[in-house]
């Protein structure tokens, strides 16, 4: 067995976001599919006002949600990830995404992202909706049903 001073191996097989690796001023975190993330259950988005967030689709299927705006959330636009590829998210945007159940994406964002740096800003009824419409939309091969749930 190598010595973990030489060599650090982190694993995560559970449900949603766990920060794994911290170095000096950044992290790498894994995310992996919760109930929450569903389109239907998604109320919110998020924005890094001191850093851009990367995303690397490792298996199954993660859409990113990017939102223009400054001081309110606009459009809304749907980016299908595909695996294996670099996807960042520019510091002051809005966005939020969705991950089928075996889906996990690897995150890497300054070890200081919080609460105190990433406002959220709450969706109204029509782009909560707007959301379970791009993933339907752009995930066809997916049941309606899973996306338009919304009561």
């Amino acid at each position: 067995m190598i010595d973990e001073s030489l060599l650090e191996i982190r694993k995560y097989t559970g449900e949603g976001y766990l920060p794994l690796i911290h170095y000096g001023a950044w992290r790498v975190a894994m995310l992996r599919y919760i109930d929450e993330l569903l389109p239907e259950n998604i109320g919110k988005v998020q924005r890094h006002d001191n850093t851009d967030e990367v995303f690397v689709l490792l298996k199954g299927r993660c859409m990113l949600f990017i939102a223009e705006g400054a001081n309110r959330v606009e459009e809304i636009h749907a980016e299908d990830m595909q695996p294996l590829k670099l996807y960042t998210i520019k510091r002051g945007t809005w966005h939020t995404h969705t991950l089928d159940q075996e889906a996990m994406v690897l995150i890497i964002e300054n070890d200081d992202t919080g609460p105190a740096n990433s406002p959220e800003m709450e969706l109204s009824a029509e782009q909560r909706a707007q959301l379970a419409i791009l993933t339907h939309e752009l995930w066809k091969d997916k049941p309606q049903e899973a996306y338009l749930a919304m009561n």
